[in-house]
């Protein structure tokens, strides 16, 4: 094959493995460039003293049919890599509990009965609850003009302990934006997805293996089948070029990998960067607009008890405290190691390690009864740009696949697939990214 068929993607993330894998079942022959020593990129397997820990505890849902495809197309049995449960929430705090759970009904109904039947708010948030999913669902999940998740709630007078314990922690989850900041547009897209087409979208889908099992590593021995593919770890893309119809990436000083086609699913701040010194203006337009992106930190608090009890689900909610989720990591056989989800920016923030520790330990023993005081070993994971802020109107920030640079392309769970950022997002963008690809080509013969 000539070097012209070959794309270079850079980045080993979840987005730029699923275009390689995307343009590997149509024999393309591709090289992935990742500047870590590891596959996965923010959704990716740490090791720490002899532990495999995700470098953040992850949930999929049912609606995320692009990922499941994807995985089921590299031979992963779902049952073998994801604990699949129907959707089950329950939130505990020191103002009580609530739970909702949805039925094995069809779509929507499944969730009507789950709302009529929630413990832990009024008969009239209830009311309300059914009233607001009627009327989003009457109007297709659509709004005229983009406004906050705030302020979509207060316009359907949905009650503060229905605000506090299940929308705010959906929102939290789906979107790592607060409230009063997320864009009810994008929120919108993700309720209707899990909601409205079939019960099992609404799932939960824990992984029962580490990260990058489950995807990225998968994805690497995939490809790895083909001999034309590359893979280079700790390999930095610093610039790209373009020259007599083919793409560069360059390398440092003196090396480059040259393509067809070039992918950049990076960090948006990388693809800005990237994109930022090209001399088309249109692409600099696009570096600015991706630069405006904003970031939204998450941490993740591991804790190890090797005596405490086991969890009533394997997620619960906290309301009231600094931690959001835990999540029993029995799921994925570490037993007694528990992980502690902190989305989005608040006063955790301006701690240090030692203290964050602390305080989510002391959150646990008052809420969780007969919860040991302390745990035996605690390891925080803080990733400051986990996602990009999905606020309101990021939609006319999120670019294309397409650039100004005739072959150079963007991947990333930040592009416009009408998704948060989330796992399913990136593997859409990728997916997406190559189709495109490979349809330009199949044009031109």
């Amino acid at each position: 094959m000539s070097e012209s068929e070959r794309v270079i993607i850079a980045g080993a993330g979840w987005a730029g493995m699923a275009a390689a894998l995307e343009l590997d079942r149509h024999n393309i022959p591709v090289t992935v460039l990742e500047s870590a020593p590891r596959l996965g990129g923010r959704a990716r397997t740490v090791v720490l003293d002899d532990t495999l820990l995700d470098n953040g505890q992850h949930l999929l849902i049912g609606a995320y049919h692009e990922t499941l495809r994807v995985l089921a197309l590299m031979g992963l049995k779902e049952q073998e890599v994801l604990h699949r449960e129907p959707l089950h929430l329950e939130v505990l705090g020191h103002q009580g509990s609530f739970s909702i759970s949805a039925s094995k009904l069809p779509a929507p109904l499944h969730l009507v009965w789950g709302l009529l039947s929630a413990r832990g708010i009024t008969p009239a948030d209830k009311l309300h609850a059914l009233r607001m999913s009627l009327s989003l669902a009457l109007k297709g999940y659509r709004l005229e003009q983009d406004i906050s998740v705030a302020a979509l709630l207060d316009r359907h007078r949905q009650g503060s302990a229905l605000v506090r314990s299940f929308w705010q922690p959906l929102c939290l989850a789906t979107l790592n934006t607060p409230l009063h900041q997320a864009s009810a547009t994008v929120f919108l897209r993700v309720l209707q997805d899990s909601f409205s087409h079939a019960h099992r979208d609404s799932d939960l889908l824990i992984p029962r293996v580490p990260l990058g099992k489950l995807f990225c590593e998968s994805a690497a021995g995939v490809l790895e089948r083909k001999p034309h593919n590359r893979l280079c770890l700790r390999t930095r893309v610093t610039g790209v070029a373009q020259e007599n119809g083919m793409l560069s990436a360059q390398i440092g000083d003196a090396e480059t990998h040259t393509g067809g086609d070039l992918i950049l699913a990076t960090s948006p701040a990388a693809a800005s960067r990237l994109l930022a010194p090209l001399p088309q203006s249109a692409a600099q337009a696009q570096a600015s607009a991706i630069a405006e992106l904003g970031v939204q930190p998450i941490a993740t608090v591991y804790l190890y008890y090797p005596d405490a009890p086991a969890l009533s689900f394997p997620m619960l909610g906290l309301d009231g405290t600094v931690s959001q989720w835990i999540f029993d990591r029995r799921i994925c056989n570490q037993h007694g190691w528990y992980a502690v989800v902190i989305s989005a920016e608040g006063e955790h923030c301006q701690w240090d390690k030692e203290q964050l520790a602390r305080e989510v330990q002391q959150e646990l023993g008052e809420i969780l009864p007969h919860w040991p005081a302390t745990a035996d070993k605690n390891v925080v994971i803080r990733e400051k740009r986990a996602t990009f802020e999905c606020r309101v109107d990021i939609e006319s920030l999120r670019p294309d696949n397409t650039t100004a640079v005739d072959g150079l392309w963007l991947a990333g769970d930040y592009t416009a697939t009408g998704y948060p950022a989330t796992l399913e997002g990136a593997v859409r963008s990728g997916v997406q990214c190559a189709r495109r690809i490979i349809d330009r080509r199949n044009n031109r013969t």
